[in-house]
């Protein structure tokens, strides 16, 4: 019997296909994607007080981190007619002593006069960044990836999902787990703003699980140069019906989901309910309902077309866009997360594409991870992916060993045409 979770100490797996593909170092040596994302990732020992998912993840809901990352946001107008309406994007800055009391601690608007000049000619690697459900820039694991890369350097920001982190929503629907547009806008205006800067990008949860979408969707066309996902639930329908399955899992989880989404959808009413799908009716169903599976069966299926929850959910899922992934991915994931759960990671799949690399955990929770010291492990991985890729990898030269798709399937065949 494996004892060694009373020490701390979980067990690492790396899932990927036989012959991930080479990169080129700028020195001109070679080593394959899965052997640069097993060197960069070190032992996973945590606090041996929180030694299954549960206290892990709860832990992170009552621990309080000093990492001071500091915003300036701006708000963008959605240019395809399709996704019309404004969202938020924070850009991280240097620490300033300005405070508004609309916005999150430590994010305030950038003035005009000074974004028109926040185009640069610079080569510093940036990183776009998708956070959780009903999350934001403010959620401290995502400032825990953000703060160490800023201070290497880098520069980089947090796309905030449509009325969160304060932000005003301005059409008839919340996002959903296919919201790839505002991503796809930024990663374009990014490109263009910031000409020689190297493009990457992370997820964190549902923010994962549109990050994987979108890069299956771009393909070979993708202008990001690598990315990682951490703690996506890949597989939303089995995620849904395995929460569904315990008590836990309803009671404390879904509960606490389905919770934050209906306040959101409050906060918001006065938008959504300009929707004509959303009648009296559907109104009074959202106001009554405990989970998060009923939020999404009484609204955003409706709002945005499927007819079930299961239908949105196999839709919006994002394991078959990993298929389709056409630049490096790192995604982590503990075995034991019980929101994104086991047994919805893609591992066939992860093994079908290789491009991918997937690293388990046995112990970590949800988005958590927490070491004696206080510290949140996959920080190190994550931050230490992104340095190593573009510091010493050359990534114009990327070399594939094998076609790993049959040229049959079309990993990215939508049964919904999302429009707005």
């Amino acid at each position: 019997m494996d004892l060694s979770w009373i020490w701390g100490q979980a067990q690492t797996s790396f899932h990927h296909h036989p012959e991930t593909i080479t990169l080129k170092s700028k020195q001109g040596s070679s080593l394959s994607l899965s052997e640069l994302c097993r060197s960069i990732t070190p032992p996973c020992r945590l606090n041996p007080l929180l030694f299954n998912g549960h206290l892990q993840t709860c832990w992170s809901v009552v621990k309080s981190e000093a990492v001071p990352v500091f915003y300036k946001r701006k708000v963008f107008e959605a240019e395809d007619p399709a996704y019309f309406g404004s969202f938020a994007v924070d850009f991280v800055v240097p620490p300033y002593k300005e405070n508004d009391a609309t916005l999150p601690s430590r994010t305030t608007y950038f003035e005009d006069d000074n974004f028109e000049l926040i185009a640069s000619l610079d080569e510093k690697p940036m990183l776009v960044t998708l956070h959780g459900l009903s999350g934001g820039s403010h959620e401290l694991y995502l400032r825990s990836v953000l703060h160490p890369l800023f201070e290497e350097g880098w520069e980089a920001c947090v796309v905030n999902s449509r009325g969160c982190a304060e932000s005003r929503l301005t059409s008839g629907v919340l996002y959903n787990g296919r919201s790839t547009w505002d991503i796809r806008q930024i990663v374009k205006w990014l490109s263009k703003t910031f000409p020689n800067r190297p493009l990457f990008a992370v997820g964190f949860s549902l923010g994962a699980n549109i990050l994987a979408n979108y890069l299956g969707e771009e393909g070979s066309e993708c202008m990001l140069k690598a990315a990682v996902v951490c703690s996506n639930p890949w597989n939303c329908e089995a995620g849904s019906l395995a929460l569904q399955r315990t008590w836990l899992g309803l009671e404390v989880y879904s509960k606490a989901m389905g919770t934050s989404m209906r306040l959101l959808f409050e906060k918001h009413f006065d938008q959504i309910s300009k929707n004509p799908r959303i009648d009296a009716a559907v109104v009074a169903k959202v106001r009554g309902i405990k989970y998060l599976h009923e939020f999404d069966r009484e609204l955003q299926a409706p709002t945005w077309g499927y007819p079930t929850e299961g239908a949105y959910y196999r839709d919006v899922s994002s394991t078959d866009s990993l298929l389709a992934v056409r630049i490096p991915l790192f995604a982590i994931h503990a075995e034991d997360d019980p929101v994104a759960l086991k047994e919805a990671l893609p591992l066939q799949e992860f093994k079908c594409n290789p491009f991918a690399v997937l690293c388990t955990t046995s112990l970590g929770g949800h988005l958590s991870w927490f070491e004696t010291g206080g510290g949140r492990w996959f920080a190190k991985p994550v931050t230490q992916f992104f340095m190593k890729m573009a510091s010493e990898i050359d990534l114009t030269r990327i070399e594939i060993h094998s076609n790993s798709h049959p040229p049959s399937f079309n990993p990215m065949r939508r049964k919904v045409q999302m429009h707005a």
